[in-house]
C-alpha cells in the first residue's frame, strides 16, 4: 500500500478542492510516507514537499489512526516540539485518517489561518466533520479499487509474459470473436503478424479427437488450419476478455511425436558405415531414388540394417521436415493392427478410447512410413493396404469417411515375397505395388571388407560408452572376425564387439580371448557324401585343413622340435613368427603343455 495515494494523485487532488470549496478552508492531503499529495490556497504551490521535518500533527495521526483536533495551535502538546510553536500562522486545524483495511495511507488536514475559517468551521462543526469522514472513506474506496486494479494489471502482465512462454498456441477473444491477445507461437502457427491480420476469429471442431483433445478447423484469410486443443470460458463479467483458445498445429504435433530423434537424424546416408564396393552402390542407388514418391522395398537378411535405410531415403528425400513413421508388423497382434495403422472413431469397438485415435498413417502425412517385416501382415490387411496405396485415402474404424495421407511408402522384409505369392500367403497385386524401387542390402558375409570399418566403429562406440579404453587389437582378432561368416550381419558384428570390450581387461589388449566362442569355434560343416571307399567326406580329408587346426599343428611342430623348455619356447615363438605371451595363451588354448 506504501505510497497509493501518489499513484491516484489526480484523484486526490479533486477531492481536496471540493473540501475546500464546501468548508472555505485551505486543505492538504499527506501520504503516509509525510509527503504532500495533493493542496489548496498557501499549499498550492508546496506539493511534493516532505514533510517529515514540520508534519508533528500528521506523524501522530499516522501512528495512532485517530483524528487530532486542535483549537489552539501552538499550545497543544503535540505542538511542542514544533520549531513554528511560537510562530504559528494557523488558528484552527483538524487531521483526519484516510484508512484502507485498518491501515492508516494518509491523512487530510483542514487548516484555518484567521478566525473568520475557524468560526465558520465551529458553527457547522458536526456536519463538517461527517463530511470530512463521508471523504476520507470515497478517498479510502477508490484507493482500494486502485490497488484492485494494480494487482488486476501485474496479473494481466504475468499472464501474458507466461502465455509467450507457452509452447502452445493461445488466443483471447471478447464476447464478439475478437482477438484482443495472441501468443508468439499461437501467431507462428496462424502465419500472421499483427491482431489486425485476423478478422473475426471463430474455430468449429471437426469431430475427430487427437491426443485426447478435439481438433478445430480455422480459417484465416482463406487459408485453412487444422487444429487440436481446449476452449474454455472466462467466468469474469468483462467486456474484453470471453473465452480463450490453447491449441497446437495438428500436423506439428503428429512431427514432433513422432519425428526422428536426435541421434536418428543423425544416421543419414552419409553416416551409414561401409566401404564396399556394394555399399558404394547402394548408397548411390538411394541418392537417385530418394526425391521421389515412388514405394520402395527394401530386402535383406535379418541384422542387415534396413530401417537405417529407410530413414536415409527420408532424410534426403523432400519429406525429410515431415515424420518418419516407423511400424513392425509383426509385433501387433493381428486384432489391433488396422486401428494400430488407420485409428478409429469414438465406440468403434469394445474397449476402445472413447475420444478415438489416429492412426499410424495420418500420424505419417507429409512424411514417410516404414512398413517393417510387411510379409507378416495377415491377408485381409493386404487388401486394404493395397486399397490405400492405389486411393491415397484411410478410414478410421468405425467410421465411413476417408481422410486424405500424403505419405511415401518403404517397406522391408527378410522374407522371400515371390515365393509366398506362390504359396498363396502374399497378394501378387501388393507384391507389384510396393516394389516399384527394389533395394536389396547384401549381408556382411558377402562384403567382408566392411567388417573391420564397422568393428572399429562399434569398438569407438562402446569403450566409449563403457568408460575403458583399447590400446592393441591383436591380429588373430582381425583373422577371427573375417573367418566367420557372420550370419546375423551388422546386428551380429556390434553384439560382438561389445561382449569383448566388456571382456577386455584393464590392459586395453583384445585378444582372441576376449572373442565369444560362437566366433571363435564355428563349426565344421557336415556332408553326408561319401567317398569311393565308403568313407563320409569331410573338410581334412578333401584336402581343406580347417585355419585353428593348422595353427594347432604348427604349434605342436614347433614345440616338438625346439623343446617345452623356457629357451625352447622362446625359439618356438620366433620361429613362428609370434611373441612369447601370444605362444603362452595359444598353448593353454590348445590345452598343449
Amino acid at each position: 500500500m506504501e505510497g497509493i495515494l501518489k499513484k491516484m494523485q489526480s484523484t486526490v487532488t479533486m477531492y481536496a478542492n471540493v473540501l475546500s470549496d464546501i468548508l472555505k478552508v485551505d486543505v492538504e492531503i499527506v501520504d503516509n510516507n509525510l509527503q504532500r499529495i495533493a493542496g489548496t490556497g498557501c499549499f498550492t504551490n508546496r506539493i511534493g514537499i516532505d514533510m517529515s521535518d514540520e508534519g508533528y500533527v500528521y506523524k501522530q495521526v499516522i501512528a495512532t489512526g485517530e483524528k487530532k483536533i486542535i483549537k489552539n495551535p501552538g499550545e497543544n502538546e503535540i505542538c511542542l516540539k514544533c520549531p513554528k510553536r511560537y510562530k504559528c500562522e494557523e488558528t484552527f486545524e483538524i487531521s483526519t485518517p484516510i484508512k484502507l483495511d485498518n491501515k492508516v495511507i494518509g491523512v487530510i488536514g483542514f487548516v484555518c489561518f484567521d478566525n473568520i475559517q475557524k468560526n465558520h468551521i465551529m458553527k457547522n462543526f458536526a456536519t463538517f466533520m461527517k463530511f470530512l469522514e463521508q471523504i476520507s472513506d470515497m478517498i479510502s474506496l477508490k484507493a482500494k479499487d486502485e490497488l484492485e486494479n494494480e494487482k488486476m494489471y501485474m496479473l494481466i502482465d504475468l499472464l501474458n509474459h507466461i502465455i509467450d512462454k507457452l509452447e502452445d498456441g493461445v488466443v483471447i477473444v471478447n464476447k464478439a470473436n475478437e482477438v484482443v491477445r495472441i501468443n508468439n507461437e499461437a501467431a507462428d502457427i496462424l502465419e500472421i503478424d499483427n491482431i489486425k491480420d485476423i478478422p473475426t476469429f471463430t474455430f468449429e471442431p471437426t469431430g475427430n479427437k487427437i491426443f485426447a483433445k478435439t481438433e478445430y478447423e480455422v480459417t484465416i484469410n482463406g487459408k485453412k488450419h487444422h487444429l487440436f486443443g481446449e476452449e474454455y470460458i472466462i467466468n469474469l463479467d468483462s467486456r474484453h476478455f470471453n473465452k480463450f483458445f490453447i491449441f497446437n498445429d495438428t500436423q506439428r504435433k503428429k512431427e514432433e511425436v513422432y519425428s526422428l530423434t536426435t541421434t536418428d537424424k543423425e544416421i543419414g546416408l552419409d553416416e551409414i558405415i561401409g566401404e564396399s564396393p556394394e555399399i558404394v552402390k547402394l548408397k548411390k542407388a538411394i541418392k537417385k531414388i530418394s526425391c521421389n514418391p515412388s514405394t520402395v522395398l527394401i530386402t535383406g537378411e535379418s541384422g542387415t540394417g534396413k530401417e537405417l535405410f529407410a530413414r536415409a531415403i527420408h532424410l534426403k528425400s523432400d519429406r525429410c521436415k515431415g515424420p518418419f513413421v516407423a511400424i513392425n508388423c509383426g509385433a501387433i497382434p493381428d486384432s489391433l493392427l488396422e486401428s494400430e495403422l488407420f485409428g478409429y472413431v469414438k465406440g468403434a469397438f469394445t474397449g476402445a478410447d472413447n475420444k478415438g485415435k489416429i492412426g499410424k498413417f495420418e500420424f505419417a502425412d507429409k512424411g514417410t512410413i516404414f512398413l517393417d517385416e510387411i510379409a507378416d501382415l495377415p491377408l485381409y490387411m493386404q487388401v486394404k493396404l493395397l486399397r490405400v496405396i492405389q486411393e491415397r485415402k484411410i478410414i478410421r474404424v468405425g467410421s465411413n469417411s476417408p481422410i486424405d495421407v500424403d505419405v511415401r511408402i518403404i517397406a522391408a522384409t527378410n522374407k522371400n515375397l515371390e515365393a509366398m505369392i506362390q504359396e498363396k500367403t502374399f497378394r501378387e497385386d501388393l507384391y507389384y505395388r510396393i516394389n516399384v524401387i527394389p533395394i536389396n542390402i547384401p549381408p556382411l558375409r558377402e562384403r567382408k571388407s566392411d567388417i573391420k570399418v564397422l568393428a572399429q566403429y562399434f569398438i569407438k562406440k562402446y569403450s566409449s560408452m563403457l568408460k575403458k579404453q583399447v590400446r592393441i587389437i591383436e591380429d588373430e582378432v582381425w583373422e577371427c572376425l573375417y573367418r566367420y561368416d557372420w550370419p546375423g550381419n551388422v546386428r551380429e558384428l556390434e553384439n560382438t564387439i561389445e561382449f569383448m570390450i566388456n571382456m577386455m581387461d584393464k590392459k586395453g589388449i583384445l585378444s582372441e580371448d576376449n572373442i565369444p566362442k560362437r566366433v571363435l569355434q564355428p563349426q565344421l560343416e557336415s556332408y553326408n557324401e561319401v567317398n569311393t571307399y565308403g568313407e563320409r567326406v569331410t573338410l581334412e580329408n578333401m584336402g581343406i585343413l580347417n585355419l585353428q587346426l593348422l595353427e594347432k599343428r604348427a604349434l605342436e611342430k614347433a614345440l616338438s622340435i625346439y623343446g617345452n623348455s623356457t629357451k625352447g619356447k622362446k625359439d618356438a615363438a620366433e620361429a613362428l613368427g609370434i611373441g612369447i605371451a601370444t605362444l603362452y595363451r595359444k598353448m593353454n588354448y590348445y590345452n598343449l603343455s
